[in-house]
């Protein structure tokens, strides 16, 4: 597998907001050097919970621990089939659970409490990455500092280990180490209130710049974060939309760079509402732009709050989601998805709470976020709206590939505790292949031209 350590290196962005003074987050050596040792490589804890119900980290898992030899291209196969939960939470036993439970969490047991459970299992902390990502995270820790809602001077990933505030936080997610470079079918499904649905089929292909054949151009780069295409491939009154994005790092100085190409008029256009709060594509209303990937984006609309750490229940090591003998009705049900193919284990968590910042707008007035430790992805994100009711829960069903060294998403779910509608979005248990992290692009695969070339 490639590593981008050498050759990645996102240039210095320097932000300068006349209402923003420039804020220092680079630590010292002498707090760097916690990394690898009280910490683990990224900047989680690694000794274990007060009564032993999260372990400490011991490295994670890869091919090699697991003694396999599993090929970039393939599909990951659960590492712990003989594990079983050792309790459920469901709505009779809930308040014995809830203070390591998210308010949004709770409410999924208020509105479906017949139905909706989670299993929950031994904490495994599977989390791992290659090397040299580890080292250039402890060099990004003495260098990288956000500027006004920008980020300067770091490398590849996480560019604060060892976070102060809750926007760096939310940086950790934005930027975290995905491989790479990285290409998949998967189906997207708006599921109604009654349980009816129709599965959106897409192929997605996300880049960062150094994964390109001939790396990163000085020039074309500059301040690029990543490339991304969706096409939509089913069903037939969507098929040929297709989206592409050049994800710009600082996107107050340079917002998103988006374009759609529509089928029906066969023409590429700017899509300037593919940010913040504009609808989804071909999701039928039941997210917005910023809710992909848990979220992404500009984070200039919102105050942001470190909170601090918790310890909670989130889908982790959610192997079992990608079953390929499971089909998709299998899974889709009815105000929620199957949670017999869930897994939920106790893993610390940072709180950052963002409110909507006086003077801007968005539909969640406020969201609070509940980030994995050990990997920086978002595990739950709790969302409220103008009147401060819960509106939207989303949860990231995650798991290690270890074939890759990547911690990403079998499946993300966002459900709509007021209007009973859910949707879930990575599952590929019916697709002939699984992500595939051993792919290669140029860089003019990621142009209109090419959009044009796609659509036709």
């Amino acid at each position: 597998m490639k590593v981008f350590n050498k050759a990645y290196s996102v240039a210095a962005i320097s932000v300068a907001l006349a209402f923003s003074a420039s804020s220092l987050a680079k630590v010292s050596e002498a707090e760097a050097s916690k990394l690898g040792s009280e910490l683990t490589p990224v900047g989680a804890l690694k000794a274990g919970n007060a009564d032993g119900s999260i372990p400490a980290w011991t490295g994670g898992i890869t091919n090699a621990s697991l003694g396999k030899s599993i090929g970039l291209n393939e599909r990951v196969e659960n590492p712990f089939p003989a594990d079983k939960p050792m309790f459920t939470i469901t709505a009779e036993n809930v308040e014995q659970y809830k203070d390591n439970l998210t308010p949004g969490q709770l409410a999924m047991f208020k509105k479906y409490p017949e139905t909706y459970k989670m299993p929950v299992y031994e904490t495994r902390r599977t989390f791992a990455q290659p090397d040299d990502i580890y080292k250039t995270i402890k060099g990004n820790a003495t260098v990288s500092t956000l500027n006004g809602y920008g980020v300067s001077d770091y490398k590849i990933s996480i560019p604060f280990p060892i976070p102060s505030n809750g926007l760096e936080v939310i940086w950790n997610h934005v930027t975290r180490y995905r491989g790479g470079h990285a290409e998949r079918v998967s189906t997207t499904i708006p599921v109604e209130r009654n349980g009816a649905y129709t599965a959106v089929k897409v192929e997605d292909k996300f880049y960062i710049p150094e994964a390109l054949k001939g790396g990163r151009d000085a020039k074309k780069d500059d301040n690029i974060l990543f490339y991304y295409m969706q096409r939509i491939i089913a069903p037939a009154r969507l098929t040929g939309t297709i989206a592409l994005v050049h994800e710009t790092v600082d996107q107050v100085k340079e917002p998103r760079k988006a374009w759609i190409y529509n089928s029906g008029q066969r023409r590429v256009r700017r899509a300037p509402n593919v940010s913040y709060d504009g609808e989804g594509i071909g999701v039928g209303g039941s997210r917005t732009s910023d809710n992909y990937d848990m979220y992404n984006g500009a984070p200039d609309r919102y105050d942001w709050k470190l909170v601090g750490k918790k310890e909670l229940f989130i889908p982790y090591n959610s192997y079992k989601l990608t079953d390929t003998s499971l089909e998709y009705s299998d899974i889709v049900k009815p105000g929620h998805i199957n949670q017999e193919y869930t897994r939920y284990e106790k893993h610390r968590v940072w709180e950052v709470q963002a409110k909507v910042k006086d003077g801007q707008r968005h539909v969640y007035a406020q969201r609070n976020f509940f980030i994995d430790e050990d990997s920086w992805q978002a595990g739950v994100i709790d969302h409220y709206d103008a009147r401060g009711n819960l509106w939207r829960v989303a949860e990231a069903h995650s798991l290690q590939y270890y074939n890759a060294d990547v911690n990403w998403f079998a499946a993300e779910t966002l459900y709509d505790i007021i209007a009973g509608r859910y949707l879930v979005t990575g599952l590929n248990n019916e697709e002939r292949k699984g992500v595939r992290f051993d792919v290669t692009a140029k860089r003019k695969d990621f142009t209109t031209s090419a959009l044009k070339r796609m659509g036709r």
